[in-house]
């Protein structure tokens, strides 16, 4: 097996929140001055702070960083009450499988590749007994831009390996859009899953290179491993 880095999304590819980051945002947005329907836009496979930066424009406050980071820390506060409350928050279909098969093999780094900032990942991961899973990553915390944090976990798979980034395949386990064009920018393989909003054709439609329903797929594993 070629070494691999795994890297995961978290949002609709391992667990459902049930909403609980949207409401989280969308209350730290009033608490700045905004409104909930400066919030009504697809945040899906968007970086935190993206979100924070488009919400502020929309609301026609200040989106410097200092006002970024603020949101932010007002998003993590509401995010740590509302996830543990959350009614419909789940890991989703093959994701425990698929972790526990991985993680017993020797050539690959299995880190995350995620919009959230690291500090939102622990809580949306925890409540699932998630977190631990992983032990390394690249964050919306780490850049705004999708691919510039894959990259950046990436190069933290390669160092766990002990190898160069070159030397390594890359798959970006994701389920939007987003995840498979910054997955491609990048140079990596992208296995798309239909469990957020987009089904697996249309991810397969925009480049992914393989597209499954969800993780129970066995051609999920196949793909991951090289096979």
């Amino acid at each position: 097996m070629r070494p691999t880095i795994a890297l995961f999304d978290i949002d609709g590819t391992l667990v459902s929140c049930g909403g609980a980051g949207r409401r989280s945002m969308e209350r730290a947005f009033v608490e700045v001055g905004a409104r909930t329907e400066h919030a009504g836009f697809d945040f899906g496979g968007m970086t935190d702070r993206a979100i924070a930066r488009q919400g502020l424009r929309n609301a026609g406050l200040d989106d410097h960083d200092a006002a970024i980071d603020a949101l932010i820390e007002r998003y993590l506060g509401h995010l740590a009450l509302e996830v543990p409350r959350s009614e419909g928050y789940r890991v989703l279909p093959g994701v425990v499988d698929m972790l526990e098969r991985l993680r017993v093999l020797d050539a690959i780094a299995i880190g995350l590749g995620t919009g959230n900032v690291e500090a939102g990942a622990r809580v949306k991961l925890t409540r699932g007994a998630l977190h631990d899973r992983f032990d390394f990553g690249g964050f919306g915390s780490d850049a705004e831009d999708r691919a510039q944090l894959l990259a950046i976990g990436a190069d933290r798979g390669a160092a766990r390996l002990g190898r160069a980034r070159s030397e390594c395949r890359v798959v970006v386990i994701g389920d939007t859009p987003r995840d498979v064009s910054a997955a491609i920018a990048i140079g990596a393989e992208c296995l798309a899953v239909g469990t957020g909003t987009h089904g697996a054709e249309s991810l397969a439609r925009v480049g992914a290179h393989v597209a499954v329903d969800d993780l129970r797929d066995v051609r999920a594993w196949e793909m991951v491993i090289g096979g």
